[in-house]
């Protein structure tokens, strides 16, 4: 028979037995009592002088309402009688005493008794034909009920479509639809979405985390279906175990992995899933909705972001400079490159920061697949903010040694740029990448995460190519200062130290903040730093002259270069 499960509720023996018709029979329980909760499928009435007691018409699940009628009288051809409708498999037996037989025969009762069918007499003499009826009834009843909640889960479905509702919200309601935790996948096995209130991550996204991204098997007890369209399988819908569902649980994972393979082919690159998944962790990440690293990790590595004895940096990369094409491109090609750079161990969590990743979250606007994803918070240039996870040891993370050369990892960057980008990209146009302090914990996984996103651009530490590098291991006052920038005393500070040049500069269209920035970034060499003030030697040494005059200071004294270098970081005027 089928999964109960994945099919319309049936009555069970007990509630059938319940029944009025049944029960002003005098109806007395004698055998089988633990296959009570059996479901009936119908109710047959049963007569014949055959030698199986007309057990062959059954098919199984069947009531049986019978008065013995034509059955032997023998023990041999008894015995027959009920191994046959133990075998036909029905629900349960119902014999009616006093015509035929006086008492329910022995060797039906031990047959009965042996296999769990329920077997009951009546005492007094009931109407078969109301009690099919009845029992008919409550079957068609359910079937029914399964129609109608097929069409309104079909309803549900089709309004969060047209809605264009988050991938995330499909999932959710899937979920309080079929009463138990629903995993949404790619066809990598990497989790996109999932919801399961009341359950914890781990549990609902265990067999994902433990499959590391590769093909696994699922328990019988859990419902799978393939998101699939136009001969193209994107992923798959999974129940875990929960109640029956009126429509069946299979039915409504169906109908919902029909809805998502409508959203699929709505998506032009193909690329909503993974830009939608990546949002949610990063996200998840910097809003710190977890309650437990151990959660927080479980979704990670369920998400294709294993981070259990690996090591984790997080990063920035941006364009700088005329890129010559749409900004969704120019995303593409810095996103695509990251990936290459990385592969084949690496592993990475990729999002455009909008401004939004900290409260991203179930049912945020923008969050679903129609979400282009390829400007700033401002209406910027895309920047990319991703968290990468790689094997402990591995080289493109390892610290060079030598402060000028640049990192494996941006140096491979460089090459996969050069790859990728288009021949008409001007040669002026550079990727920005800047990295954080590599972590073989969660929490400073999350820490690299957020400075490298707080610190914004700095000047360059080494360059590879096309791709300059900011790297938290090599400028920590940098980093240290701009991630304290954004409190109140340390904009103060600022403020207080640089007003006098800033307030020059507006007034007389001045340039005293970028010469002090030469300055401070290179105090021991003054050609150098009028090489990048762009300035001739004497007019250079006029405006040091004056931005010593305006602010009262020496600018060969180590403590104030010190002072005005923090000062010009927080000011992010740098």
């Amino acid at each position: 028979m089928a999964d109960p499960l994945e099919r319309p509720p049936l009555p069970s023996v007990r509630s059938v037995l319940a029944l009025p018709e049944l029960t002003d029979g005098r109806l007395e329980l004698i055998a089988g009592r633990g296959g009570l909760d059996r479901e009936v499928r119908w109710a047959h009435v049963v007569a014949g002088s055959g030698a199986d007691g007309g057990a062959s018409l059954l098919d199984g699940g069947e009531l049986v309402l019978t008065t013995g009628a034509g059955w032997p009288r023998d023990e041999v051809g008894l015995a027959r009688i009920a191994e046959a409708l133990v075998a036909a498999d029905v629900a349960a037996i119902v014999l009616e005493l006093g015509v035929h037989f006086a008492e329910a025969p022995a060797p039906l009762v031990a047959a009965c008794e042996r296999d769990g069918i329920p077997l009951a007499v009546l005492r007094r003499e009931v109407r078969f034909v109301q009690i099919t009826q009845r029992v008919h009834q409550r079957i068609l009843a359910a079937q029914n009920e399964a129609l109608r909640a097929r069409a309104q889960v079909h309803d549900m479905l089709t309004e969060l479509g047209l809605n264009r509702s988050p991938v995330d919200y499909v999932i959710e309601r899937l979920a309080e639809t079929i009463g138990a935790p629903v995993v949404l996948e790619d066809s990598a096995h990497r989790v996109v979405a999932w919801s399961g209130p009341g359950h914890p991550p781990e549990e609902v996204l265990s067999a994902w985390v433990a499959s590391d991204g590769r093909g696994f098997e699922l328990p019988a007890s859990w419902v799978r279906v393939p998101v699939e369209a136009r001969g193209s399988r994107w992923g798959f819908l999974t129940a875990l175990p929960g109640a029956p569902h009126p429509a069946g649980r299979r039915t409504v994972l169906e109908l919902g992995a029909f809805a998502l393979a409508l959203g699929r082919l709505a998506d032009s690159d193909g690329d909503a899933w993974v830009r939608f998944s990546s949002k949610r962790l990063v996200g998840a990440l910097l809003g710190g909705r977890y309650r437990h690293e151990t959660e927080l990790a479980a979704q990670l590595a369920a998400g294709g972001l294993p981070v259990a004895g690996r090591v984790t940096v997080g990063v920035t990369l941006r364009g700088a400079g005329d890129f010559g094409g749409p900004a969704a491109k120019e995303r593409s090609v810095l996103e695509s490159a990251l990936r290459r750079a990385i592969a084949p161990e690496g592993r990475a969590l990729i999002a455009v920061d909008d401004g939004e990743l900290s409260t991203f979250g179930p049912g945020t606007p923008g969050g679903g697949p129609g979400d282009a994803g390829v400007r700033g918070a401002s209406g910027e240039r895309p920047v990319l903010l991703a968290l990468l996870s790689f094997p402990d040891g591995d080289a493109r993370v390892a610290p060079t040694g030598d402060r000028g050369i640049a990192s494996p990892l941006a140096a491979r960057l460089a090459r996969e740029i050069d790859a990728l980008a288009p021949a008409a990209t001007p040669a002026g146009w550079r990727a920005h990448l800047g990295l954080g302090v590599p972590a073989r914990r969660l929490r400073g996984a999350i820490s690299s995460l957020e400075t490298v996103r707080a610190v914004g651009i700095l000047p360059a530490a080494t360059r590879a190519g096309r791709v300059s590098v900011q790297q938290a291991e090599r400028q920590p006052l940098a980093f240290l200062v701009r991630e304290l920038s954004g409190t109140p005393e340390v904009q103060e500070f600022a403020s207080d130290v640089l007003s006098p040049l800033v307030e020059y500069d507006r007034e007389h269209h001045g340039d005293l903040v970028r010469v002090l920035d030469a300055v401070t970034a290179h105090p021991a060499n003054r050609s150098l730093a009028a090489q990048r003030a762009r300035l001739s030697r004497s007019v250079f040494y006029q405006r040091i002259a004056l931005i010593e005059e305006l602010l009262g200071v020496d600018l060969t004294d180590g403590m104030t270069v010190a002072t005005l270098t923090v000062a010009l970081l927080a000011s992010r005027e740098r």
